[in-house]
């Protein structure tokens, strides 16, 4: 079916084969990833644009000894299937299944665990200076989008290496995007380059011509080695990479494998840190992917034929935060909205559109869109960092010291708060609620629906102090029925059912579950669920994670309620955390018991898999109940 790839079995085919066999392997690894994500999902664009860049890594290193760090790791799906499992697509991104990120206990060439951007030159710094210490010689290579150059990190990692000159390999694999288009003064200065092959072909041509000149060519030619600064100054006006200490080798054909095996072969012979630029196409080799990269960046599963997705579009949360900041700052002229390349990811799109100077994608940096948003707050604006939850985790001194600090008026947008399933480990957004609950100042909220959410942003926004709001991805339970509120009042929850003390035979049996966000839906399920056992279930939502309410909480503390918190996040240090907190300062009686998810990491899989294999679907919670009574 796929011709060469199927006949493909071992990474050492590839050495043996010819250009041409290998050009006939890409085609067919892109016609194989086009069919299985179209099955699966997953990230599909990235994946097409580093096809012949993968090959001609393993016809050119030999990763038995050399080492190779994917940068945020989502494009590695044909270095996975160049290294064995191919057979497991049919897997991919579910439970058990194959990873959609490099991961250690999948194979031995994925050799560090990736899913956030700008990591890789790091890495793989480290790993060349172990080496070195080691005394040994292998190749140490990086591979690093130009997205991810935006990312302080990667800066500060071709700042160390260019001083220290610990020989890596880094391919900067440029596709002018990351997730969406890319903005910011790298982008425009590989953009310069991009268009200005002239330097190293002017230099190859010059250096050639010289020594070509009998008896004094090649003395020339070494002379004239110390003018290089001056005309690369010239040819290419402020040539980044080799002002900070790095051998740039590049632009290459990122599609062309015959020319890529050789500059990186070129590059395994020079004893210093090298850069190859190497430029390629997003969604290379698939008409839908190639128009709209963005789209198939991260896509579930689709239709080969026109592109589109198999499923119907349905209400989200991030849907609902877009209509309501575009709503809002219709009428306030002070709001103003912030991203980190991820605009249409956070449902910024239309703000965008439609209020495009108050609108700021700073590229990777998550760092630099909130202290960029405390400034703003400092002098009036009213800014809104819409950021993943997993991504937020990046800016967490800046959140502390540029914000809370000084008690500024920024709201965060915390988007994929909770489970996001496929996404397996790096992405799951379950330690915002504790890293964020403990830093003074702090407000947070979660909406216990899509409704609501537009309701909780207004009331934030004419606040002044920081607030995180947190809500999932995706939308809502269709079988839990729930009224949104429209007036909040800081630190007070929601009763949204009374129990029914009439009904139970043994008064002991009352439980207060008090749930946040999403899990409240669950929470209102579980009421269902228990409706006819012997337990008086009185339902609290937790609009406010911080500060709790502090009066409730006494409240039933007084009538003798069990206490049960429900969260999706890590029970350590979580909502249940400061409920129980609270409960032991007050009470030595009070029975509490938190849900949540236990201190680990959470693998890949269906929310509604990792929910049940965690008792934190709707019959694991009402048995978690019915144990404590």
């Amino acid at each position: 079916m796929y011709g060469t790839l199927d006949k493909y079995e071992d990474k050492s085919q590839i050495r043996k084969m010819t250009i041409p066999e290998l050009n006939n392997l890409a085609s067919d690894i892109r016609e194989f990833l086009v069919d299985k994500v179209s099955k699966t999902g997953g990230h599909l664009a990235s994946n097409l644009g580093v096809v012949e860049l993968t090959i001609s890594l393993y016809n050119v290193f030999d990763f038995d000894k050399d080492k190779l760090v994917w940068d945020v790791g989502h494009q590695a799906y044909v270095h996975k299937i160049l290294t064995g499992r191919k057979d497991r697509f049919d897997t991919l991104k579910k439970y058990g299944g194959l990873s959609g990120f490099p991961k250690a206990e999948e194979s031995k060439y994925d050799m560090f665990e990736t899913g956030h951007s700008s990591t890789s030159i790091s890495a793989a710094v480290g790993m060349a200076r172990a080496r070195d210490l080691a005394g040994k010689d292998h190749e140490v290579v990086a591979v690093i989008g130009d997205g991810a150059l935006t990312g302080g990190m990667a800066l500060e990692a071709l700042n160390d290496v260019g001083y220290r000159k610990s020989k890596i390999i880094v391919i900067l694999n440029d596709n002018e995007m990351s997730i969406g288009k890319n903005v910011g003064g790298i982008s425009t200065f590989l953009s310069k380059v991009r268009v200005t092959p002239k330097y190293n072909k002017f230099k190859q041509e010059f250096d050639s011509t010289l020594r070509k000149i009998p008896s004094i060519g090649n003395g020339m030619a070494e002379s004239i080695e110390k003018l290089k600064d001056g005309i690369k100054q010239v040819i290419v006006p402020s040539m980044l990479f080799e002002d900070m200490g790095l051998k740039y080798l590049g632009p290459i054909d990122g599609h062309n494998i015959k020319e890529l095996s050789k500059v990186m072969d070129m590059a395994k012979k020079i004893n210093e840190p090298v850069i190859i630029h190497v430029v390629t196409k997003k969604g290379k080799g698939y008409e839908y992917a190639e128009k709209n990269p963005g789209k198939f960046h991260g896509i579930g599963p689709f239709h080969c034929e026109n592109g589109e997705l198999c499923a119907s579009p349905k209400k989200t949360y991030s849907g609902a935060f877009s209509n309501a900041i575009v709503e809002i700052a219709k009428e306030d002229k002070s709001v103003v909205a912030i991203t980190a390349a991820m605009r249409d990811g956070t449902g910024l799109g239309d703000f965008a559109k439609e209020f495009s100077n108050r609108f700021f994608d700073v590229g990777i940096a998550e760092q630099h869109a909130v202290t960029l948003a405390a400034g703003m707050a400092k002098e009036g604006l009213r800014p809104v960092f819409a950021v993943y939850s997993t991504f937020l985790q990046r800016a967490y001194d800046q959140v502390v010291h540029d914000v809370c600090m000084q008690n500024l008026p920024v709201v965060f947008a915390i988007d994929r708060a909770g489970l996001v399933g496929e996404d397996g480990e790096t992405h799951q957004g379950v330690f915002d609620l504790s890293f964020l609950s403990h830093i003074p100042n702090m407000c947070i909220m979660a909406p216990k629906c899509i409704e609501e959410l537009g309701n909780i942003f207004r009331w934030a926004l004419k606040q002044d102090f920081p607030i995180a709001i947190r809500y999932p991805r995706g939308g809502d339970n269709p079988n839990a029925i729930i009224s949104p509120s429209e007036n909040f009042v800081k630190g007070k929850w929601e009763v949204l059912y009374k129990a029914d003390e009439s009904r139970i035979t043994n008064t002991s049996n009352k439980i207060a579950l008090v749930a946040t966000g999403k899990m409240v839906q669950q929470a209102v399920l579980v009421k269902e669920k228990l409706i006819n056992k012997d337990v008086a279930l009185t339902v609290i939502n937790a609009t406010f994670v911080k500060p709790i309410d502090k009066e409730l909480i006494r409240k039933l503390v007084k009538e003798n309620y069990t206490i049960v918190t429900l969260e999706d996040n890590l029970i350590h240090g979580g909502f249940g955390s400061l409920v129980l907190e609270f409960v032991a300062s007050i009470s030595h009686n009070t029975k509490v018991l938190n849900l949540g998810f236990d201190d680990r990491f959470i693998t890949h899989g269906s929310v509604d898999t990792l929910y049940k294999l965690n008792n934190l679907d709707v019959t694991g919670i009402a048995n978690s109940i019915m144990k404590l009574i």
